[in-house]
């Protein structure tokens, strides 16, 4: 079955989700400092915005920016992934500073990606959580994700979610 490419612009009550450019890699740099305390290169940075970039052409699926829309400033990204498992069934992903926690903003954008997901006609979409992030297991559990199953990896326990979508009513 077909998928028609996902909205690569979204705007929420609050946010504007929106493609990655170059000018994205310096946030992006900090957040990745923040999640495991290394600095990517400027040239990891752009080759990575280079990436989603070309992702995005391809499989007409992307992650993108989260951005407040009355600060205007980039808090993270949110958007579908091929992730560890398919074009047809894809994995929703999300990532915010940690001072954006505790605000609504990550079930605010991952709403907006479902209902994306839902317009390109995929009718499942997977998450997958380390079993330790309880604030994901909350966001997902809002968005209507339940627990699958379960794998290890040489990270730890990896929880796996499922949503069934429906089409949109006209």
């Amino acid at each position: 079955m077909p998928f028609t490419p996902m909205p690569l612009h979204l705007e929420t009550a609050r946010l504007t989700l929106q493609p990655f450019t170059q000018a994205d890699g310096a946030w992006w740099r900090q957040l990745v400092v923040e999640r495991n305390g290394q600095m990517p290169s400027a040239d990891e940075a752009r080759e990575v915005m280079g990436v989603q970039e070309d992702s995005a052409a391809k499989t007409g699926i992307a992650l993108l920016t989260v951005r407040r829309r009355a600060e205007g400033d980039c808090i993270g990204y949110c958007g579908l992934i091929i992730g560890r498992s398919t074009i047809e069934e894809p994995e929703i992903a999300y990532e915010l500073f940690r001072g954006a926690h505790g605000f609504g903003y990550a079930t605010e954008a991952a709403t907006a990606i479902v209902e994306a997901a839902i317009a390109t006609g995929r009718r499942r979409l997977w998450s997958t959580v380390r079993a330790w992030n309880t604030p994901s297991f909350r966001v997902l559990e809002k968005l209507g994700f339940s627990r699958h199953h379960s794998t290890d990896d040489e990270r730890g326990e990896l929880v796996w979610l499922v949503r069934e979508l429906t089409a949109p009513k006209p």
